[in-house]
């Protein structure tokens, strides 16, 4: 941002090592997480939401190079919020991964009849996909039924995105998103989520989280990552990390704010080691 804005894919890929991950538009409940589209803009002002970014000029070239990311496995995406889909940085996606995906991966996912969250048409869309390989919106619809209306098909496809059963990896203006199964899209990234602990991956991304953003009240961060974990687990995460010294409070104005404690020098390392 503040007039920097990223038009080629290395810039974008260094943004997004950078913060780590970022909205794909603003969301004016969370103003505390950068976006990709303000990154692009060189500005947070005058931005539209994503229910009103389809007028915006700046939408389809931020779009074609997030999606450029994508191709290239350098980000990864997930429609964490209604709102909005969060883009991750290929460094930090394990981590996310943890708290969201599934632990067997290559599982087929169980049904609301189950006891699970996903209907039976996300299924029906998992198994096309499964048995296909990565398929647009129009051929899924040609596949399982061509009465099958465009929302129903959007809803079973954020089903599977939210838990990370399929990605979006690649996009045109004549076929839209084309999906795959995320375990075939990038195995070596979903197998390293997978072994990694619920704690390590909180830790993680709250750590690349206070480093984008410098400083963010206990409320800023509970509410961002309660959409990932828990809030009582992100408060363990917190607590255990104050505790150990690696987060520190700093008071700014009326409020208390925390930020990543700052890393003491050479010498005073050795002294006080």
């Amino acid at each position: 941002m503040n007039g920097n804005a990223i038009h080629t894919i290395e810039d974008a890929k260094g943004f997004l090592d950078s913060v780590g991950f970022c909205l794909m538009y603003p969301v004016r409940s969370l103003p505390m997480v950068p976006s990709f589209l303000a990154a692009f803009a060189g500005s947070s002002v005058d931005l539209p939401d994503a229910k009103h970014a389809f007028a915006d000029p700046r939408k389809q070239p931020a779009t074609e190079l997030m999606v450029r990311l994508l191709r290239e496995r350098q980000a990864y995406e997930i429609n964490l919020l209604p709102e909005s889909s969060l883009v991750v940085s290929a460094p930090l996606f394990p981590f996310l991964y943890a708290l969201v995906g599934d632990r067997n991966p290559k599982a087929t996912p169980k049904t609301k009849a189950q006891g699970a969250r996903l209907s039976p048409l996300a299924l029906k869309v998992f198994e096309s996909i499964q048995k296909r390989g990565p398929l647009s919106k129009k051929q899924l619809q040609e596949l399982i039924s061509r009465e099958l209306t465009g929302a129903a098909l959007d809803r079973a496809l954020n089903e599977l995105w939210s838990i990370l059963k399929i990605t979006r990896v690649d996009y045109s203006e004549k076929e839209g998103a084309s999906w795959d199964l995320l375990y075939r899209w990038s195995p070596a990234a979903v197998m390293e989520g997978s072994r990694v602990s619920a704690p390590e991956a909180i830790s993680a991304l709250l750590g690349k989280y206070l480093e984008a953003v410098v400083a963010a009240t206990q409320e800023d961060i509970e509410q961002f990552f309660s959409h990932l974990s828990t809030r009582s687990k992100v408060r363990e995460a917190v607590h255990a990390l104050l505790a150990g010294r690696e987060l520190d409070f700093i008071t700014v104005g009326a409020k208390t704010l925390i930020h990543l404690a700052p890393v003491p020098e050479p010498h005073q390392r050795r002294i006080h080691g």
